[in-house]
């Protein structure tokens, strides 16, 4: 029978859609979910709703749950990664100090100050459970759902020897809303895509092999559309290609966007648009309401939704275990998929699944500038990745000097002084880095 486990069950709501999806596998109707986090009382509200939907879902699947990962692991076909690592407690540290510098941060949780010192207090947590793993169950397939993305899956691969993935919904998720901002159906839009994780590029645009991107470029001139993702569409207009993240995301990857007060009035937005310190401010609400909507949906007093979404995991699980060909797109090693990024680095690739497990495909060169976007986030990666390996506190601040947005602000000294304050704030949270 399959065996999924989820670690960083308490995340509730995503690891709860993950079961509903595995479910929904036609022919996949036994298995085992193994539920892990060290959380006690959200594993607990974990393991109740886990054990409504295994329910509802009328198959022969059964669920576990432990605070420790060493008593489950062992026979598992799938990991499924979707740890947060101290972050109620830092979140205000990695929006606030930074601002103190210049450094304005929407979400700040991918790179930069605030993408950085997630990564350090994440890391070593990750590598932990991958070494266990590793011994446990070494043919299970693993799939990553933790942000920083690319850095941990550098840094996963360098460390232990398994087939793994990285996933997001950025690409299938960008490409549903150029669907709408190009008023075609979705299934009839073409495209291709690939880069680095939330810094992938539609390199193509077609529908019936007519080329859109002039029909894109027409649509923004509408301020109701333009005022959707202006961002995106600023980088469309100049670079030449659409990129995977939203636009205020996005502004905090590049130096364009928020190195001044009045460029980030001029190109960012309220919330998700650009808003400064909107994940700082707004993430311990949603992740409270996530809980009590969770409580709620056990008390019988919110319905529960068992549709199957977008999410690749359920889909990479259908592809292996009933050879039922499918393509991804995964953040895997690059060993020869995009020429002309570095061939050690981790890119985000299409991937054909099947019984044979995880397949990048090969994509060619990008468009040589944005090529030299994805370059500068990989040298960082490369330096955050060996920060986490080594424990090592210099790698670590040679890759926050070299952060394209913390650059454009900051002075050498300035950024040396926001590390180490940001490393005192922190320190709690960041064991061995002493």
């Amino acid at each position: 029978m399959t065996r999924v486990a989820i670690i960083g069950a308490g995340s509730t709501v995503f690891a709860v859609q993950m079961m509903i999806d595995t479910m929904a596998i036609e022919g996949l109707d036994a298995g085992s979910f193994a539920l892990v986090d060290i959380d006690g009382p959200r594993l607990e509200r974990a393991h109740k709703i886990a054990e409504k939907v295994v329910g509802m879902a009328g198959k022969g699947w059964t669920v576990e749950a432990s605070t420790e990962r060493h008593d489950v692991l062992e026979g598992c076909d799938y990991i499924i990664n979707t740890i947060e690592v101290s972050g109620l407690q830092t979140v205000k540290h990695d929006y606030e100090i930074p601002m103190k510098y210049g450094v304005d941060q929407c979400i700040g949780d991918t790179i930069g100050p605030g993408g950085l010192f997630k990564a350090l207090r994440t890391g070593p947590a990750w590598i932990d459970i991958l070494r266990d793993a590793e011994e446990l169950c070494p043919e299970a397939v693993v799939l990553n759902y933790t942000n920083p993305m690319s850095l941990l899956m550098l840094a996963a691969f360098q460390a232990v020897d398994m087939p793994m993935v990285g996933l997001c919904h950025s690409v299938q998720g960008s490409s549903m809303q150029l669907a709408g901002y190009l008023g075609i159906p979705y299934p009839e839009l073409e495209w291709k895509c690939a880069g680095i994780n939330h810094n992938a590029w539609f390199t193509e645009l077609k529908r019936g092999g007519e080329d859109m991107y002039p029909v894109l470029r027409e649509r923004i001139k509408d301020p109701n559309i333009y005022e959707l993702d202006p961002v995106r569409f600023e980088v469309m207009k100049y670079l030449g290609a659409f990129v995977t993240e939203s636009s205020g995301h996005f502004s905090e990857y590049v130096p364009y966007f928020r190195k001044r007060p009045e460029l980030i009035e001029k190109y960012c937005r309220a919330h998700y648009l650009g808003e400064s310190g909107f994940y700082a401010r707004e993430w311990p609400k949603w992740r409270a309401g996530a809980e009590q909507h969770v409580q709620r949906m056990i008390d019988g007093e919110e319905p529960i939704n068992m549709h199957r979404s977008h999410e690749y995991a359920s889909y990479i699980v259908e592809a292996v275990e009933h050879n039922k060909p499918t393509v991804i797109y995964g953040n895997v090693m690059n060993y020869g998929s995009i020429d002309n990024l570095p061939q050690d680095g981790c890119v985000e690739v299409a991937c054909l699944v099947d019984r044979n497990g995880i397949q990048p495909t090969y994509f060619g060169a990008l468009p040589e500038q944005l090529a030299a976007l994805n370059r500068a986030h990989m040298a960082f990666h490369e330096l955050a990745a060996q920060a986490i390996l080594n424990f090592d506190k210099q790698a670590a601040k040679y890759a926050l000097m070299i952060d394209p947005l913390t650059a454009a602000v900051c002075s050498l000294d300035e950024i040396d002084q926001m590390f180490e304050e940001m490393f005192e704030a922190e320190r709690d949270y960041l064991p061995g880095f002493e």
